[in-house]
C-alpha cells in the first residue's frame, strides 16, 4: 500500500502525538505534551495516512549547528514513529525519504538525530557521529591535580534558574560555537531546558544552579538537582544530578565543578559528558571516574559535496571518493574532495576511487569523531589506494570531540 504523506496541522497535534504516544510508550503530562507543541514547526511536521488515520510522524527542528570549524543550518530530525498496527508496511521507509527530499529542498546539506534504537537509521543514511560519557562519581574520589587552574578573580553565586536565564542564555551562545554537535536555542528550547513542574522532576529535587563569575561577567554556569537521601546510620548519601555545566574559560569550568562536588549532603555526582571533557584531566585520580560510553547524535549527508565543503579540516587531503547511497540517489556517485587550510572543494569526477564507502560512514565521520580507519579495520569500507582511508579520517577527525548535550 502507499500512504498520502503531507504535513500536518495544529488541529491535527492531538492525533500525532497519539502516534508518538502508541509507538514510544510515551504518557506526557499535559503540560509536557502542550510544550512540545509550543516546541514543534507545523511546516516541517510529517504524517503518513491510512484513510483519516495518521499512521507515523516525524518532524524537523530548523538548528544551527556546530561543524568542525562552522556553523551551518541542519535539520534536527524528531519525533518518529509509526503505529504498531502499520509497521513493517513501508511507512517509516516512505516517511524517511519524503523527509530527506524536503530536507534538501530547503538547502540543507546535513540532517541529524538521536536515534530511540541504534539498529533503525544506518538504512537511510545515518552514521554514529557523537558519542556521550554517562559518568559517576564519588565525592571523596574527586580531588584534582595540583594545578588545576585557579582564578582569585572568580566566586561562585547560588542563583534561581528561571530568575537568571538571560545569563544563561548569553554565556551558551558565547561557547557554542567551541564544540561540534552543539546547537543554538531558541525560546521553546530555553523553556523546556529550564522547565521545572513537578513531572519534570522525575523523583528529584527542584532545579538548582550556581554561577561562576568576576566583576565583569558571567563565565560560566552548573545546572542540576538533587535527590537527598541518608544511609540506616544517617550519614549522607545525596545524589547530584547535573544537567548542565558550561564555561568560557578553564578556570570557571574548574570551579564550578568543585562547587557541584564539593556540594554539602551530597556523596555522588553524575550526568552525561562529552568522551574528552576537562574532567578526566582535572582528576587527580581519574579511576574514580565510572563511566560508560554511548551513542549521541546520528548525522546523516543529504548533499555530500555541500556538506563537504562546509566544515573544516585537521589536515590537508586530496582523495577521490566513491559514495553508495540507495536513498538519496544524488549522492551516489565518485567525488574527489580536496581540502587544505584555505579551504575544501567537492567535485563529481570519473576519475578511480582511492575508496568506496556508504553514505553512513561519511556521516559517522562528518562531526569529527574520527570513525572511518576503524570502519576500515572492521571490513566495512574498500579502499582502493593504500593508506586513502586513514588520510581522510586523519583530515576529518577534530578536536574537541562532537557532542551536542542535549536531546531533541
Amino acid at each position: 500500500m502507499t500512504y498520502p504523506i503531507r504535513p500536518v496541522n495544529e488541529a491535527e497535534w492531538p492525533a500525532f502525538a497519539e502516534v508518538l504516544s502508541e509507538g514510544f510508550g510515551w504518557a506526557p503530562h499535559p503540560q509536557e505534551s502542550e510544550r512540545f507543541k509550543a516546541q514543534t514547526e507545523f511546516d516541517r511536521t510529517l504524517a503518513a495516512f491510512d484513510g483519516d488515520v495518521i499512521a507515523g510522524v516525524t518532524a524537523v527542528f530548523s538548528f544551527t549547528m556546530t561543524v568542525p570549524g562552522a556553523q551551518i543550518p541542519v535539520a534536527g530530525v524528531t519525533a518518529v514513529s509509526v503505529l504498531p498496527s502499520h509497521r513493517r508496511r513501508g511507512v517509516l521507509s516512505s516517511l524517511m525519504r519524503r523527509q530527506l527530499s524536503d530536507v534538501r529542498e530547503r538547502g540543507e546539506s546535513v540532517a541529524a538525530l538521536y536515534a530511540s534504537e541504534s539498529v533503525i537509521y544506518g538504512r537511510f543514511g545515518y552514521g554514529r557521529a557523537s558519542s556521550e560519557m554517562g559518568f559517576s562519581i564519588s565525592k571523596h574520589g574527586s580531588a584534582f591535580v595540583a594545578n588545576a587552574p585557579t582564578d582569585p578573580s572568580l566566586r561562585i553565586r547560588v542563583a534561581k534558574p528561571a530568575e537568571a536565564r538571560a545569563e544563561f542564555e548569553r554565556l551558551f551562545a558565547s561557547v557554542v560555537a567551541a564544540r561540534p554537535g552543539r546547537y543554538l536555542r531558541n525560546e521553546q528550547f530555553w523553556s523546556a531546558v529550564l522547565a521545572d513542574e513537578e513531572f519534570d522532576r522525575h523523583g528529584n529535587g527542584p532545579l538548582r544552579s550556581v554561577i561562576a563569575e568576576d566583576d565583569r561577567a558571567v563565565r560560566g554556569y552548573a545546572l542540576f538537582r538533587i535527590k537527598a537521601n541518608w544511609d540506616d546510620d544517617g550519614v549522607p548519601n545525596g545524589l547530584l544530578k547535573l544537567q548542565e555545566l558550561e564555561a568560557a574559560d578553564p578556570a570557571a569550568r574548574a570551579l564550578l565543578w568543585r562547587s557541584v562536588l564539593d556540594r554539602d549532603l551530597i556523596s555522588r555526582v553524575e550526568g552525561g559528558r562529552p568522551v574528552d571533557d576537562a574532567l578526566i584531566a582535572l582528576l587527580a585520580d581519574p579511576r574514580q571516574l565510572r563511566a560508560s560510553c554511548a551513542d549521541e547524535l546520528w548525522v546523516r549527508l543529504v548533499e555530500v559535496d555541500r556538506a563537504l565543503t562546509s566544515r573544516a579540516y585537521s589536515s590537508a587531503v586530496d582523495v577521490v571518493i566513491e559514495v553508495e547511497d540507495d536513498v538519496c540517489p544524488w549522492n551516489a556517485r565518485r567525488w574527489r574532495l580536496s581540502a587544505d587550510a584555505s579551504g575544501a572543494e567537492c567535485k563529481p569526477v570519473e576519475d578511480e576511487p582511492d575508496m568506496s564507502l556508504p553514505v553512513s560512514s561519511l556521516g559517522s565521520a562528518y562531526m569529527g569523531d574520527g570513525l572511518l580507519a576503524a570502519q576500515l579495520d572492521a571490513g566495512l569500507l574498500r579502499e582502493h589506494s593504500a593508506g586513502s582511508v586513514r588520510r581522510l579520517d586523519a583530515a576529518m577527525a577534530w578536536s574537541p570531540k562532537p557532542w551536542a548535550g542535549l536531546s531533541f
